[in-house]
């Protein structure tokens, strides 16, 4: 690598590292535990994805790749698989709830917007929609999450969907969990187009300015906040309408558009 480059990726991991660091301390969170995730995910990524060509990839080429010792690439090798984060599941399934909300007829009113139903029932009623797109999440667990980030609110055993999204809102659990999935599928895009041929490049684009008016943050705020939640209830409606069914017996594809906005003052960072 040369010296030019080496900089240039010390500089953007270590602004990538101080915003992560920011919610590690926050959290409790120590170097040493960080280390030893780092460490993990070397090996894993070492074994995974960077084999030679047409052979097997070996504790001791690992070693060699990441720095690591042969004994502890072995022993991260060996260890016990944790299980899936159900906590994952829950946010994506609440999604999907709020999705079919938007787009199932049979949760609409007459002008097609997302209907006022009942908590329990067998036709057009909230436990029927958790059901048709959570899965195994029981309705009160599906509510209450919900009800808890402020994305639906319930009056008399009928449930009203308050925001066209699911924001968790005081559940720092949930929260730490989107920072999982979806800073991975930004890095991911990106480490995509770093290496990807033309044809395989992905989208991947923002808008900044690094001199705007103070007095016009709150009025552009607003602005892209009902602009990107409009565009991505259009995209929305596209993705689900060419899902598979749940019996296909073809293995479907997950893809996924994300807009953020972000603001700090010019000086900083």
């Amino acid at each position: 690598m040369s010296k030019k480059l080496d900089n240039i990726l010390a500089t953007a991991v270590l602004q990538l590292l101080r915003p992560l660091v920011r919610i590690l301390l926050r959290n409790g969170v120590a170097y040493g535990t960080l280390a030893g995730w780092v460490r993990q995910v070397y090996v894993d990524v070492a074994f995974a994805d960077f084999a030679p060509e047409g052979k097997k990839q070996t504790i001791s080429r690992v070693s060699a790749m990441t720095g690591l010792t042969r004994k502890e690439v072995k022993r991260l090798l060996e260890r016990d698989e944790t299980e899936a984060d159900p906590g994952q599941a829950r946010y994506s399934r609440a999604i999907r709830v709020i999705s079919g909300w938007l787009n199932d007829q049979r949760f609409q009113d007459d002008n097609g917007k997302p209907g006022v139903l009942s908590v329990e029932g067998e036709h057009n009623s909230f436990a029927l929609l958790v059901k048709e797109y959570s899965g195994d999440i029981p309705t009160k667990a599906m509510l209450a999450m919900l009800e808890e980030a402020g994305t639906v609110k319930t009056v008399q055993d009928r449930v009203r969907l308050m925001r066209r999204a699911y924001v968790p809102g005081s559940d720092a659990v949930e929260k730490i969990r989107i920072l999982g999935n979806d800073v991975y599928e930004l890095v991911s895009t990106i480490d995509n187009n770093l290496t990807a041929m033309p044809e395989e490049l992905r989208f991947q684009r923002k808008v900044a300015y690094d001199n705007i008016d103070p007095a016009a943050v709150d009025k552009l705020k607003k602005m892209s906040v009902t602009k990107a939640q409009a565009l991505l209830e259009q995209l929305d409606k596209q993705f689900s309408s060419n899902e598979l069914d749940e019996d296909s017996a073809d293995r479907g594809k997950y893809i996924s558009v994300g807009i953020y906005y972000h603001e700090q003052d010019s000086s900083e960072e």
